[in-house]
């Protein structure tokens, strides 16, 4: 029994006693399975797989700024951002963004840790169910597999080779399981479950549909390059599914936004007032390192990459190939006293709702003054900007501001894993490798013209742009390269530090180029990065399986190659 210790632990927290040998009774304050064998134990153990989406409950399984779903730590080892804050500063998470990739890392073994506690709390509801005969729970079972196809998807996704552990597995706590290579045919049966057995809307937020279902279903196609499969899905969802884009790009991001006709999938955090155990504590690190509330504590800073990303070329159009060629202008070598201009060659319109930059308003708490909000010096891997999206509205805080025991930052604002824009340009993604560029440019087209008609940020007058803001849709696209390429960049544009880029890139399969070329690249605004970063290879693509869980497998578990 050993070895099953590594997943075993992984249950403690949940409100059900786990089948092992510890004891030969239920722990005092745990509920026996005679006890849960009803509706209420169902729908209690079903509360719990909900609760591993937000890792609020699973703090003591590791690193718990590492489980938070918006994987923002993931974003660092990207081009989209820095870890900010300064480099000895969580040191694990500095090791990632530099390339140099433990297997030890805490940050990775976190992760792991929490999706198998998502897999077993969802095992543990699967496992009930079947051992009830009366009564009816084909919603809750529906939901269950729904999660657990979830949390099977993102061990896929991260780590390729993760082990697979069955409701059969949990029930006879058969935890040690090998690894299982790709395990997309089991997530697909979940969610083709959940397709099947859910409802097309749900009273309570945060439950998912069978829409919603369709919309992953995509994604697992997508990610395997079932180019026609994932397009079918895509287009059900949005010919005959109850989502819209928001007339407002921002509010994606604010309270008013939330479980808006754009949410398909979102994780409900909530700021409780005052202390709050319900807000979004695997962010904790990411707002600015004093700033305009004094919050803490400096992490998760856009890039220079990301920022210059935003520039278009005079027709409102994006720099798809030489973007990189000028910088947007910043303040890295600016003395908060010291005038400032803000950039003013044409910008696209999302950039100020993505990025705090210094001389433009700062989600409504006044203009950034620069430095001055950021925490490290131009040494650290930090750059001059502040993460947006993320970050409360000043109008909002009283609804959006949660803190924890020593007023660090638990943030109400839910985070959607999945919203409509996301389904669009997986659309358009796959309409593009199926040959069908009209529908690709329809698609990226209903995602470019909403930022174009949404409110812009403001100047400091309130009664003009902020900047020089220009957008347009695409006319039309001469071949499939440049639809390809038209589509990525406006994923990286729309969706930019919510966590999808880096693995964008390695599904695309251009992480060795696109990464070490913005390494050198990003070295301009922060002139020793490239002295402090790894080259990017290859293997990296997969995460390094936590050299903790092999261990205490007995080595039933295998390193993915490289590591």
């Amino acid at each position: 029994m050993i070895k099953r210790i590594f997943l075993i632990a992984l249950l403690i927290g949940t409100t059900f006693a786990c089948k092992d040998d510890f004891t030969e009774q239920p722990a005092v304050g745990v509920l026996s399975e005679e006890a849960t064998a009803n509706e209420t134990g169902v729908n209690l153990l079903l509360t719990g797989a909900y609760s591993a989406l937000d890792g609020v409950r699973l703090n003591q399984l590791g690193n718990g700024f590492a489980i938070s779903p918006d994987n923002w730590w993931c974003d660092a080892m990207s081009d989209d951002a820095h870890k900010g804050s300064t480099d000895g500063d969580q040191v694990e998470l500095f090791q990632l963004e530099t390339y140099d990739i433990q297997t030890s890392n805490p940050y990775i073994l976190g992760k792991w840790m929490s999706l198998y506690a998502g897999v077993n709390r969802a095992n543990a509801v699967i496992s009930l169910v079947a051992s009830i005969e009366e009564g009816d729970f084909s919603a809750q079972l529906a939901e269950a597999r729904f999660l657990r196809g979830y949390f099977n998807f993102e061990l896929q996704k991260m780590f390729g080779n993760p082990a697979y552990i069955s409701e059969e597995n949990y029930a006879n706590v058969e935890f040690n399981q090998p690894n299982s290579g790709a395990i997309w045919s089991q997530v697909e049966a979940d969610f083709q479950y959940a397709i099947d057995n859910l409802p097309t809307s749900q009273s309570e937020a945060g439950r998912p549909t069978s829409w919603a279902a369709k919309s992953f279903m995509g994604k697992t196609q997508l990610y395997q390059s079932n180019w026609g499969a994932a397009l079918t899905l895509f287009q059900d969802v949005i010919n005959n599914g109850p989502y819209s884009l928001n007339a407002e790009f921002v509010d994606n991001f604010n309270a008013a936004g939330e479980n808006s006709p754009e949410s398909i999938f979102a994780v409900q955090y909530a700021a409780d007032g005052g202390q709050s155990l319900n807000g979004n504590q695997g962010g904790t690190l990411n707002f600015p390192g004093g700033g305009p509330i004094n919050t803490c504590c400096g992490f998760y800073q856009p890039t220079q990459d990301l920022v210059n990303a935003f520039q278009t070329d005079g027709t409102g159009l994006p720099l798809l190939d030489t973007y990189n060629q000028t910088d947007v202008t910043n303040d890295q070598d600016v003395a908060t006293d010291e005038p400032f201009t803000p950039h003013t060659g044409p910008l696209d319109p999302r950039l100020d709702y993505t990025v705090g930059r210094r001389g433009i308003d700062y989600n409504g708490f006044g203009i950034m003054p620069g430095q001055e909000w950021i925490r490290a010096t131009d040494a650290d891997i930090s750059g001059p900007y502040l993460a947006a999206k993320n970050m409360y509205q000043a109008d909002e805080l009283d609804a959006s501001q949660g803190t924890g025991a020593w007023g660090q930052q638990h943030s109400g604002l839910n985070y959607a894993i999945m919203r409509y824009a996301d389904v669009l340009l997986m659309a358009a993604e796959a309409a593009v490798e199926t040959g069908d560029l009209p529908t690709a440019l329809t698609y990226i087209n209903e995602v470019r013209n909403r930022a174009k008609n949404s409110s812009y940020v403001l100047n400091e007058a309130g009664d003009a742009p902020a900047a020089n803001y220009q957008i347009e849709p695409y006319g039309a696209f001469a071949n499939a390269d440049e639809a390809r390429k038209a589509v990525r960049f406006e994923r990286r544009l729309e969706l930019g530090m919510e966590g999808h880029r880096l693995f964008d890139l390695r599904r695309w399969g251009v992480t060795v180029d696109v990464l070490n070329t913005y390494v050198v690249n990003e070295t301009r605004t922060i002139s020793t990065l490239d002295s402090k970063v790894r080259d990017y290879q290859a293997f990296m693509d997969l995460f390094p399986i936590p050299v903790t869980a092999i261990d205490l497998s007995g080595n039933v578990l295998t390193q993915n190659p490289g590591y």
